[in-house]
């Protein structure tokens, strides 16, 4: 029975290529492809940073992202032009379920786990309409690795003090579900684009295309659960 949620951030509960609007403003015609390398890279620096051994916060990583990214393309830039774009991920658009998704679930605690460092969050949320509807953030800064690596997902049994299956993993990554599940996490897959599972052996235990019909689902299961006759 799920007792407790920890969902993943980027993409899964922000629509990170809300960035776009911003990147477009700042080079016109351009904006769709920034997003798209920029995000890879992004989660391509924080891979690379975890296996050299050579730890820097989400928020360094996600500019020399950005930078990589403008040099890609052959767009000129200063550090003003940087901070105003880099500003655009504390206005990150919430998917427009995730606070029906989010009451669905309650009573249990739900919680951020994610690769962005604190100060990110707490801005994130404060700016959002999830204020109020969490029970914390853990941040994959307090180990100095990032996800995939188990001690991140650690995190979030010691914080609930739940057993790992007892917690609803939550993310539209392929790569998180699978670090997820492989970490032994009951794990969710927020599959918007319908996108075929990862070959790694260790597949999520519910394959939706919206937080609203993940938590559906599993108040479902749990409405027909002995502890809850």
């Amino acid at each position: 029975m799920i007792k407790g949620v920890a969902f993943d951030a980027y993409g899964t509960l922000f629509d990170v290529y809300s960035v776009l609007q911003k990147c477009e403003e700042a080079y016109p015609g351009s904006g769709g492809k920034i997003s798209q390398l920029w995000r890879q890279k992004q989660l391509e620096y924080s891979w690379l940073r975890t296996l050299m051994g050579r730890y820097e916060t989400f928020w360094h990583i996600t500019e020399d992202a950005l930078r990589f990214t403008l040099d890609t393309l052959g767009l000129d830039y200063d550090a003003s032009r940087i901070d105003d774009i880099l500003k655009a991920y504390f206005e990150l658009d919430t998917y427009p379920d995730v606070l029906e998704a989010l009451e669905l679930l309650r009573p249990r605690p739900a919680v951020i786990l994610t690769n962005g460092n604190v100060s990110m969050l707490d801005q994130l949320v404060a700016n959002s309409s999830l204020d109020g509807h969490l029970d914390g953030i853990l941040s994959a800064d307090t180990v100095k690795l990032f996800k995939p690596r188990p001690e991140v997902y650690q995190l979030a049994v010691s914080h609930l003090a739940l057993a790992p299956h007892e917690i609803l993993f939550v993310s539209s990554n392929s790569w998180d579900v699978t670090g997820a599940k492989s970490f032994g996490f009951t794990v969710g897959w927020i599959n918007r684009q319908n996108q075929p599972v990862e070959h790694l052996d260790a597949p999520p235990d519910y394959t939706v295309s919206s937080l609203l019909e993940l938590a559906q689902a599993i108040e479902a299961e749990d409405g027909h659960s002995p502890e809850r006759s």
